[in-house]
């Protein structure tokens, strides 16, 4: 199943999507939804974020390959960090180069959405408690990053989470294509396969240490190849059987 979110009307709701058309409904995934009985054409929707997270979770040096090009070894637990929900937007909307940067990076990355409040699970019981699973860039401000050593300001702006197009709620996260291009060319090229840390061990990591919310996202690192983003480019992020999602680049 596929739960977007998008806009019609001046509103915004979730909804179901079928093959090119959305069955639209009342309420959310997380708390309970029913159809309304309404559909729209996907072509027609301004699609939105598929998910207003309290805060996402970021995993670092999460891939084997994106380790061994940063020439560091392998973290014996998952490096976190966070970015705010004001820095999500959604599919096709504008990442803002800040003023305060020279250097600002894209990082795809496979994003895990929760579904249901969750606190000191195990690792067995923590997939029970995700909804889905989505496309995110994790955009970065290298050069603040480098400069103020830990990562809020480098990774916080606005406009520095995309998230979408969708949760898809059926994939296997275990072993998918992840790739992400700039201006058409592949930047990036890798496997789920390669993370250090799976899904279901992040979600149980970090449950120990603060409770996930219904929507909150976990975005479980980028592999090798990030690299810059300018303004005029478009980025993509291409992910196995969940989808694309590709922002524009412009500035602040």
């Amino acid at each position: 199943m596929r739960w977007l979110r998008y806009r019609d009307g001046g509103r915004a709701y979730y909804g179901v999507l079928e093959a090119d058309e959305i069955r639209e409904g009342v309420g959310d995934p997380f708390r309970g939804w029913r159809e309304n009985g309404h559909r729209v054409r996907l072509s027609a929707a301004r699609l939105l974020a598929p998910s207003e997270p309290s805060k996402i979770v970021a995993v670092g040096l999460n891939y084997r390959d994106h380790a061994a090009e940063m020439k560091q070894p392998l973290p014996e637990e998952p490096l976190l960090f966070l970015k705010p929900g004001t820095a999500v937007i959604g599919p096709d909307e504008s990442i803002l180069c800040p003023a305060q940067s020279k250097q600002v990076e894209f990082e795809g990355e496979l994003a895990i959405v929760i579904r249901r409040p969750c606190r000191r699970v195990s690792p067995d019981d923590a997939l029970d408690h995700v909804l889905g699973y989505t496309c995110m860039i994790d955009v970065t401000a290298r050069d603040l990053q480098r400069r103020d050593v830990q990562y809020t300001r480098a990774k916080g702006f606005d406009t520095f989470a995309p998230l979408g197009p969708w949760i898809e709620t059926d994939a296997d996260a275990g072993d998918l294509t992840i790739e992400t291009y700039v201006n058409g060319e592949r930047r990036q090229n890798s496997r789920t396969s390669e993370l250090i840390f799976s899904p279901a061990f992040l979600v149980s990591f970090i449950s120990q240490v603060m409770t996930l919310l219904p929507g909150d996202v976990i975005s479980t690192g980028t592999p090798a190849g990030v690299g810059p983003l300018r303004p005029g480019d478009t980025v993509e992020v291409r992910i196995g059987s969940i989808g694309a999602l590709a922002c524009r680049v412009g500035s602040a």
